[in-house]
């Protein structure tokens, strides 16, 4: 393992790098690596050889599915470098290594522009309030349109500002204009690592990099009064105090700077890694982090230790990885710390910074720095590790809620006995998947951000743990509920010889409003049943109630009143009435017009705006009712309301339908009555099973 140099804080930066699926982060961050020399080959995502995607999984699908890390030194910079899957069913990734980002750079494809993922990272780094730049990647392809993608980037963050902008497009990129310099860099093609020959403005783009440098110019003036002051005297900024001001723009997010270039043929790559250090903020220069427990409201960079875990892998040999970030203190090789998460001590061995898939060891890391640990016992993503003496918590990542399920089973017995451990592993890896034993249902349901998630998932379950599943539609909760009022009786009556048995009781079942569960009134009078055998109608009633009327699913949202009755003073007891409570119900109820109650899920697609009238009929085809439609910046939000029984892989068709470009939420919204045919059908289907 190589080992690493140690940096100081000021001399760090950490950048996420987000973007729709397929639009060049990967490549971009392998380029940055190759000519900063951090990396010893210049490696290519679809021939599985770039840096930061490494996994089986990533090259058997073609795309990214975890984050992560890697560096770039540069300029006296260590620049980390947090690699991000663009599909939206493995968000929890993408915000785990943006929460231990101080900065953003946003990839986006001069053929696609702007697209639905590039929306929602964006949304993401708004919500986080960090610094951005846009990278507008493929300049070489076909179709490839700089001007397109600049105005979707500007309608989409409002301050978009070029620093660079191209010379030709598609074939004929050749060149970028350096706005701040007023000089080309066209390319020599061939060269490894985006050499370039420094000349005079070509005569075809002088008209517009004067009107794009005029723009920068007054936008970086007006961000300060002296500035604007000095740049009414003198007509133009120079570069050294343009780049001071747009530094401090970017910081407050008063502009964002959008840079172009090719990263397979390394064309622009330099100079994203200038921009990176001289536009953004190392870790001394961005807010104190939130404590959420221990002393003090914020992480003070030179106090004691204090890291966070944002991720956690399990490799075959090593054992488990504890990816993390620290923001307060320092750590060195061989230190003792605590896991305030759980109160555990943990030795920290091997101590190194990541880089893709290899580990380079460090005897010493500084406050703002990301390292990797192996082999902690009892430490996991989101734990917090600090100093001893220390109790600090710092605030946990915020992973999305799993809402697409499936239900598995193990292909063989001794897949079946090893299921519960692993899914416990893969769970730790990565918290927004889950699965477990619904007793209800009588399956196991994992669950996930998407069905792309969980095929993954399932993928590294056969190849780390050796562990197969099968996977199958989970059933559906129903419920059955009562429409009316009506009355009747259950009585129990044995008589054996000996001791008999005997209960007797009148009920009154009726319907309650949707979700408030269920009642049971006692108005006995005169004693005709003793006050002690009513708990055991009540019970009697509800045991009844489990096993439904019309298909044999609980019964739920009703009252149960007991209102008459009589007894045996020696053949009464508990069991007789708890018996004729059960009578009673299955009597009264068959006469209260049950109803079968289906789950509602409340959907919310986000598409662009070509697809909405496709989505709109399916989603109509399920059942669905569209309850309204928020139209956005090129893309709309479609909210319906559907039966769950009618989304099962639906995120495949919703895949289908818009080329991979919406995406989609769901959110239980209540039960409602089915339709009879459904309900028939439903009751066929569990008489049938059972």
């Amino acid at each position: 393992m190589a080992s690493a140099r140690e940096y100081a804080t000021d001399r760090i930066r950490n950048v996420a790098v987000l973007g729709h699926g397929g639009c060049g982060k990967t490549s971009l961050i392998d380029s940055m690596c190759w000519i900063a020399g951090s990396s010893s080959r210049h490696g290519r995502p679809e021939d599985g050889t770039a840096i930061t995607m490494h996994a089986a999984e990533e090259h058997a699908h073609g795309v990214s599915i975890q984050t992560t890390p890697a560096y770039a030194e540069y300029a006296a910079t260590k620049i980390n470098l947090i690699d991000t899957p663009g599909y939206l069913d493995f968000a929890g990734e993408t915000l785990a290594g943006l929460r231990v980002a101080d900065a953003a750079i946003i990839v986006v494809s001069a053929a696609a522009g702007v697209e639905v993922g590039t929306e929602r990272v964006w949304e993401f780094c708004r919500q986080r309030g960090i610094p951005r730049l846009f990278f507008i990647s493929m300049m070489d392809k076909e179709h490839a349109d700089f001007d397109r993608a600049f105005g979707e980037i500007r309608e989409l963050s409002g301050r978009a500002l070029p620093v660079g902008i191209p010379v030709g497009g598609g074939p004929g990129f050749r060149g970028i204009i350096n706005l701040f310099e007023e000089r080309a860099h066209i390319y020599r093609p061939g060269t490894l690592k985006g050499e370039c020959d420094e000349e005079d403005i070509p005569a075809e783009a002088a008209s517009a990099a004067e009107e794009w440098r005029t723009e920068l110019q007054e936008t970086v003036a007006t961000t300060d009064e002296d500035l604007l002051d000095l740049y009414l005297e003198e007509g133009e900024l120079s570069q050294e105090v343009a780049l001071k001001a747009m530094a401090t723009s970017v910081v407050t997010r008063e502009a964002f700077p959008v840079l172009c270039g090719s990263p397979p043929l390394t064309y622009g790559v330099r100079s994203v890694l200038d921009m990176i250090v001289e536009l953004l903020p190392a870790p001394s220069a961005v807010p104190a982090e939130e404590i959420v427990q221990g002393e003090g409201a914020e992480a003070d960079l030179s106090g004691p230790l204090a890291a966070l875990v944002f991720k956690t892998v399990a490799e075959p040999h090593v054992g488990e990885l504890s990816f993390f970030r620290i923001y307060s203190g320092s750590l060195d090789n061989g230190a003792e710390v605590v896991n305030t998460s759980t109160g555990q001590s943990e030795r920290i061995v091997h101590l190194a910074i990541p880089m893709g898939k290899e580990r380079r060891e460090v005897s010493k890391l500084h406050a703002g720095d990301i390292g990797v640990a192996t082999k902690l016992k009892a430490t996991h993503t989101n734990d917090t590790l600090v100093s001893k003496g220390s109790s600090t918590k710092l605030a946990p990542i915020d992973f999305p809620n799993a809402d697409i399920s499936v239900a598995i089973r193990g292909r063989a017995r001794s897949d079946d006995d090893k299921l519960g451990e692993v899914i416990h592993r893969l769970h730790q890896e990565d918290p927004t998947f889950s699965a477990a034993f619904n007793s209800e249902l009588g399956q196991t349901i994992a669950r996930g951000l998407g069905e792309l998630h969980l095929d993954v998932q399932f993928e590294r379950m056969a190849r780390k743990y050796g562990v197969h599943v099968d996977t199958e539609q989970p059933r559906i909760a129903y419920r059955e509920t009562l429409s009316r009022t009506a009355s009747g009786q259950g009585r129990h009556r044995k008589q054996s010889g000996g001791r008999g048995q005997f209960g007797d009781c009148h009920i009154r079942l009726s319907p309650r409003e949707r979700g408030t569960g269920y009642e049971f009134v006692d108005t006995i009078k005169g004693g005709v049943i003793p006050a002690k055998y009513l708990p055991s109608v009540d019970r009697g009633i509800q045991e009844a109630a489990r096993n439904g009327i019309l298909a044999g699913y609980p019964v739920v949202d009703f009252s149960a009143e007991c209102y008459d009755g009589s007894y045996h003073s020696v053949d009464s007891s508990d069991i007789a009435f708890k018996l004729a409570g059960s009578l009673a119900f299955r009597n009264v109820a068959a006469k209260c017009g049950p109803q079968l109650l289906e789950p509602i899920v409340e959907v919310s697609v986000t598409t662009p705006d070509e697809y909405v009238g496709d989505i709109m009929g399916d989603l109509t085809s399920r059942r669905g009712r569209v309850q309204g439609m928020d139209p956005g910046s090129g893309s709309t939000t479609i909210k319906a309301l559907v039966p769950q029984a009618e989304l099962y892989k639906y995120a495949a068709t919703l895949r289908s339908i818009t080329q991979g470009r919406a995406f989609h939420a769901r959110e239980f919204h209540a039960y409602e009555p089915a339709p009879r045919d459904v309900a028939e059908k439903v009751a066929q289907e569990r008489a049938a099973a059972d």
